[in-house]
């Protein structure tokens, strides 16, 4: 069956890949971007599918009026992709209110308030997929992008709860964790702060060692889970698995050698 999709971010890079793979096989698609003009070359190419829409996540009112036009321009609402953000490098000690609040506005509660306009429209068809794009960097951190890590933690932990709230009215919550991409993110895609000249060291020390992924070969594994019976709660995109794995394991070491301490900690159990 014909999908319709939402996707904010749509302008370039993984959002672009996403809304032509769908377009491609037929699907409709409500693509929003900052810059509305940026989204022409898909009207051009795919007509009537294509809903551009002009969004700034950060607005909440504004995220409510785009789902709503996108499902009432198309009659449903059937796949909806936060995918609009972006990456703040500074250390934490390098932080700016300014920086901390842009970065959280737009990558967490931006991802919220396009996910509660998306709700109540699919809790009403008892059916629908929200794909919260976190990242790797949901999952572990990197030093010098705290603030970005600190949103996208964020998310997964607000999606994981949603996950459970949804699922009786057959909504499906997935959080995509894509490693690097070459899509221009650290070019145009991020913003800095303020360096701090005793943080050098530390700067000279990271080696983040990043390869990066090819952007239309996530066009395939998009369309497996928007189609998946029952889409996983998570997932990565590239090769970050195995280093994930290792650094939980460190987790589980550490916690169950501390477990007596915790138990300690805890005193005695009450029926409370």
């Amino acid at each position: 069956m014909t999908k319709v999709w939402f996707i904010t971010g749509a302008s370039r890079g993984l959002g672009r890949e996403w809304a032509e793979a769908a377009l491609e096989r037929g699907d409709k698609v409500a693509v929003t971007a900052r810059k509305i003009e940026t989204l022409d070359e898909l009207v051009q190419k795919f007509g009537a599918n294509v809903l551009p829409l002009q969004l700034d996540v950060t607005n909440r009112a504004q995220a409510f009026n785009a789902v709503e036009q996108a499902a009432e321009h198309f009659g449903s609402l059937d796949v909806v992709i936060n995918n609009a953000g972006y990456g703040h490098f500074g250390m934490v000690e390098e932080l700016s209110e300014d920086d901390v609040r842009a970065q959280m506005e737009t990558n967490f509660f931006g991802t919220l308030w396009v996910t509660q306009a998306a709700q109540p429209i699919m809790r009403k068809q008892q059916a629908g997929r929200i794909i919260q794009v976190t990242s790797e960097g949901g999952i572990r951190a990197f030093p010098n992008i705290g603030a970005y890590h600190a949103s996208k933690w964020a998310v997964e932990g607000l999606s994981q709860a949603l996950a459970q709230e949804v699922k009786p009215f057959g909504i499906h919550i997935t959080c995509l964790e894509p490693g690097p991409y070459s899509t221009g993110w650290l070019a145009v895609g991020s913003r800095k702060s303020k360096e701090n000249p005793d943080y050098q060291v530390v700067r000279d020390s990271i080696e983040y060692g990043w390869e990066l992924g090819t952007p239309r070969a996530s066009r395939a594994g998009i369309l497996q889970i928007v189609d998946a019976d029952q889409p996983p709660l998570r997932i990565f995109f590239g090769k970050s698995l195995e280093p994930i794995i290792a650094e939980y394991k460190q987790r589980l070491a550490t916690w169950d050698k501390w477990l007596p301490v915790s138990i300690e900690a805890y005193g005695a159990s009450s029926s409370e």
